[in-house]
Parts: structure tokens; C-alpha cells; sequence
């Protein structure tokens, strides 16, 4: 009886390890889109930003910047991190442009999210 009791406990500690060590629902993908300012996104129906500079200024003034994939898909740029913190720093080099972004994605509820490992203009690629 007493080797089912730690037989059931290591297996509980390795599923409880395996849980931890894994993210779910995170995928590595590359998706490609425009960066633009989110409230453009979402109000006025954008399919492409209007110019580098309205994206640039609506960062500065403190809307966070998206990813807006041709099939309509806005990827929310997050961080790793607990409490996350903004990623305009990482997109505005690139606002009003089209990006090739590489990074785990993760889905809730119809939103997504990317933790962003690389963004390059779309169509270039790095050696």
C-alpha cells in the first residue's frame, strides 16, 4: 500500500512540474502586419496605417501600438513579464510599416497576444 502512496505522489509532482514548466496555449509563431495605433485599429476600420507619422504621434501620446495581420487578426504586443509593460519602445522604430514578428502567442477570448523575440520590416530578413 505504501508504494501506490509515493508511486501517487511522484506522479502528482511530475504532473504538477510538467504543468508549471509549460505556458499554455503559448505557440511560437512569425505573423506578419502593420504596425498602427490600436484605437485606429478598432474605430476606424483601418486595413493599413496612414502614415508612419499619425502612428508615431498616437504612441507618443501614450496608445499602445498592434500588429494588424492582412486577415484582420490584431496581435496585442505584451512582455514576459508579471506586471507586463508597454512595447511601444520595441514597435515605434517600425510604426506605419509592415513587420515580419516572431514570438510566442498566446489566445484568450478572441484576443491575442505577442511576446515579441524579433521584428524586422516585412520581406527582409536578418543573416
Amino acid at each position: 500500500m505504501r508504494f501506490f502512496t509515493i508511486l501517487g505522489v511522484a506522479i502528482s509532482t511530475l504532473l504538477v512540474t510538467a504543468a508549471l514548466a509549460t505556458e499554455p496555449g503559448a505557440k511560437t509563431l512569425t505573423v506578419s502586419g502593420y504596425v498602427l495605433d490600436s484605437a485606429c485599429a478598432f474605430t476606424k476600420g483601418l486595413k493599413k496605417p496612414v502614415s508612419s507619422e499619425c502612428a508615431t504621434a498616437c504612441a507618443k501620446a501614450g496608445s499602445p501600438l498592434v500588429i494588424l495581420a492582412p486577415s484582420g487578426t490584431i496581435y496585442w504586443p505584451i512582455a514576459e513579464t508579471t506586471p507586463s509593460s508597454s512595447q511601444n519602445d520595441k514597435l515605434l522604430p517600425f510604426a506605419g510599416q509592415r513587420v515580419t514578428v516572431s514570438g510566442k502567442v498566446f489566445e484568450r477570448g478572441g484576443s491575442k497576444a505577442i511576446v515579441i523575440s524579433n521584428i524586422e520590416p516585412a520581406g527582409e530578413k536578418k543573416p
